[in-house]
């Protein structure tokens, strides 16, 4: 496994910020926050920023994320069709292996809807797959769609495309209306990422992503998740990400260093 940290983590600093922070905490492993990393390349070329990324020893796991795909139609549809690719391009510069996806916000859902989400999933596969691009599809347990384990990796499944697969984050896991037993089916084949953090003191129904705390802090019960992992042989990223505005206001050097170790106690 591949311990690393989102830069949701670090979200008031820069990607500039990051790259320099991060190796100097300890993790030179990355989940790009997208947003960060185009706002930086209006200043700076993608010559200079690969530079300074292969200097420090940084890797580019994962890249999140992108929006907008499965439900939309029409001019929407085009739109984020047509930004969905320029950020795919991205992650083919930058070396970047794999893109999260999260599910279209939706109120109501009706079989319809299911069925397009299938074909628009498989047809942002076959586009990843042009660009060398995993795509790894996340499920937000606040959601009408898509808001447990179960239901991405059917979707998944469904769309038969290889290089589509999930993204198991253990805020939404615990948060929404996933079950253990979902974890069973979790494969090397069809895992593609995991995000991890902890909550502490929150009803699940209350709890929201400022109340992410580090690994171990909290009440979330982590260790069957990484048994797991470790069960199907998972050697991909395993990412801390936190949005609590209280780390966001801390050094980064200081928030890096509390999140490597606490990536690694939980691997361990």
């Amino acid at each position: 496994m591949i311990p690393c940290i989102s830069q949701a983590t670090t979200l008031s600093g820069s990607f500039a910020d990051d790259a320099e922070h991060y190796p100097a905490g300890g993790c030179c492993a990355l989940e790009v926050w997208l947003t960060k990393l185009e706002q930086h390349l209006r200043d700076v070329s993608a010559g200079d920023t690969r530079k300074a990324l292969v200097d420090r020893d940084i890797r580019l796991v994962a890249a999140a994320y992108q929006g907008g795909l499965l439900l939309s139609q029409g001019d929407a549809r085009k739109a984020h069709f047509d930004h969905f690719k320029r950020r795919l391009d991205l992650c083919q510069r930058f070396g970047i292996p794999t893109l999260l996806l999260v599910a279209d916000f939706a109120q109501s859902l009706s079989a319809d809807d299911l069925g397009r989400a299938v074909v628009s999933l498989a047809q942002a596969g076959q586009w990843a797959a042009g660009f060398g691009v995993k795509l790894a599809l996340e499920f937000r347990g606040t959601d009408a769609f898509c808001s447990c384990l179960d239901t991405a990796l059917t979707l998944v499944e469904q769309c038969r495309e290889p290089n589509v697969g999930v993204c198991l984050d253990a805020f939404h896991f615990y948060k929404g209306p996933s079950k253990a037993e979902d974890l069973d089916r979790l494969t090397s084949a069809n895992l593609f990422h995991v995000q991890v953090c902890d909550v502490a003191g929150v009803p699940r129904e209350l709890m929201t992503d400022s109340d992410r705390v580090m690994p171990g802090d909290g009440d979330f019960r982590l260790d069957p998740l990484v048994a797991r992992l470790k069960a199907i042989g998972y050697t991909g990223g395993v990412s801390l990400e936190l949005f609590n505005p209280v780390l966001w206001q801390l050094k980064a050097t200081q928030v890096v260093e509390l999140g490597t170790s606490a990536l690694e106690r939980l691997l361990s």
